[in-house]
């Protein structure tokens, strides 16, 4: 096995992750509180809620298929040309880097912003209905953004497992295929 000769030293990449975790979550729950706030509709808060846990979900099944993939299939897939199957060989070689990032760093930030947006759907919903229990609906909602996350994960793990290969393979074709496509416009952009 061939080594890497792009080693990340731990003490720099745990530099790395700590910023990159703390501006995407700036990012992400200045544009998820500025959405659910301005929008007004508590449907369409639930929506966001919902799409918030679901990415939790699909990136800690990203996380855990680079962990468990072996990368002989995709030496294979290489030699045959097949799409993305060079970026699936970078993904399984640096499968802690994948794992941390998508796991802890997106992952995490998901379950974290999630809380926030279930707190102003409940701010939302004191407004709309002033009679109402809020230190239920509070428990409830939070109750069911914590089964809804970790049964989506639990169901996502076993999955992640059983066809890492196949995953990670669809994340590498799909990340080769936008890096493609922002190469093309980046390159017709610099001909103007």
């Amino acid at each position: 096995m061939k080594k890497n000769s792009k080693k990340i030293l731990p003490y720099k990449w745990a530099a790395i992750v700590t910023l990159w975790t703390f501006l995407l979550a700036v990012f992400f729950s200045l544009f998820s509180q500025y959405v659910v706030t301005n929008l007004h509709s508590v449907v369409v808060s639930f929506l966001i809620l919902l799409i918030i846990i679901f990415t939790g979900i699909v990136f800690d099944i990203i996380g855990i298929a680079a962990t468990a993939a072996d990368e002989a299939p995709f030496h294979a897939k290489a030699a045959k040309k097949v799409t993305g199957a060079k970026e699936a060989i970078y993904f399984v070689r640096n499968a802690g880097i994948v794992s941390n990032f998508s796991n802890d760093v997106i992952g995490d930030i998901c379950g974290i912003i999630s809380g926030s947006v279930g707190a102003l759907i409940v701010f939302h919903l004191s407004r709309l209905y002033p009679g109402f229990n809020i230190a239920l609906l509070s428990i409830l909602l939070t109750a069911g953004i914590a089964a809804l996350t970790v049964g989506g994960k639990a169901l996502g793990k076993s999955m992640a497992i059983s066809r890492s290969t196949e995953i990670i393979l669809l994340v590498s074709k799909t990340l080769y295929r936008l890096k493609n496509l922002f190469r093309l416009k980046a390159s017709r952009n610099s001909r103007r």
